[in-house]
């Protein structure tokens, strides 16, 4: 700890999500060292410092943190949502940070992750673990421990979350401009599902043709579609189908699929 008393931090690779976090951890009364950025020298970057955040591409972040000589008092974290602990090797104190929010600019991903952010978190051993959730815990956010095994499913959901739900808003803006209809009332439909999601569940929120059965309208749908979009809805129709068959029982949609669609 940091001779004013406070938990002190640094961070290995200064882009968006490094920044935001020390905007965010400095906000919130922890002593920032120097980010330490591409061509600096890593050997020490674990020194007098109760945390060092590696904010590198995942794909560098086993040789970075080879690089830095281990520090038997300093956590060594990073932010890979999809990784486990074994690439922070050497280091004796290792943990998992992963705030589950966007951070497009450090500014807004301060704000974000101050602002009541969910966490994925790891650690060994366990002080190591009680140090990010005490960073959570400053920062006002939420957190659960997501074990090495689970990490790639962890962070699948969250690409689904987050980047497929934009890519499929994408599909929204083309699909909408086909029958000129601005995009921004789309925007408030899908903030309404959103809203009955969160809600009542999934199942429960379900509605349209693949909640009722209709066929017919799923017919149309498809014959509207330019050829190059008929593939991404065929896959949502199924995947609502899905819900159905939850909600209903096994066949409770028969009539409703891609093959009948």
């Amino acid at each position: 700890m940091n001779p004013s008393g406070r938990r002190s931090v640094r961070v290995v690779g200064p882009g968006r999500a490094g920044r935001s976090l020390l905007l965010a951890l400095g906000a919130a009364g922890w002593v920032v060292e120097v980010p330490i950025a591409r061509g600096d020298r890593l050997r020490d970057a674990a020194r007098d410092v109760d945390l060092l955040v590696l904010a590198t591409p995942d794909a560098a972040l086993a040789d970075v943190a080879a690089e830095v000589r281990p520090e038997p008092g300093t956590v060594v974290a990073h932010l890979a949502g999809s990784l486990g602990l074994d690439v922070l090797a050497p280091h004796p104190m290792r943990a998992g940070l992963h705030p589950l929010v966007s951070l497009p600019a450090p500014e807004v991903g301060a704000r974000r992750l101050a602002g009541g952010a969910w966490f994925g978190l790891a650690g060994d051993p366990p002080e190591a673990l009680e140090l990010v959730r005490a960073a959570v815990a400053d920062l006002g956010g939420r957190s659960f421990v997501v074990a090495d095994a689970d990490r790639a499913a962890y962070h699948a959901a969250a690409a689904i979350a987050s980047n497929h739900l934009v890519a499929l808003m994408g599909q929204v803006e083309r699909v909408a401009a086909t029958a000129g209809v601005p995009f921004e009332a789309y925007l408030d439909l899908a903030r309404g599902s959103l809203a009955n999601v969160a809600q009542l569940g999934p199942v429960a929120a379900l509605t349209g043709p693949v909640a009722r059965g209709d066929r017919a309208t799923l017919e149309r749908h498809r014959s509207a579609l330019a050829p190059d979009e008929v593939a991404t809805y065929d896959a949502l129709v199924a995947a609502a189908r899905r819900l159905v068959d939850d909600r209903e029982g096994p066949g409770g949609a028969d009539d409703v699929g891609r093959e009948e669609a």
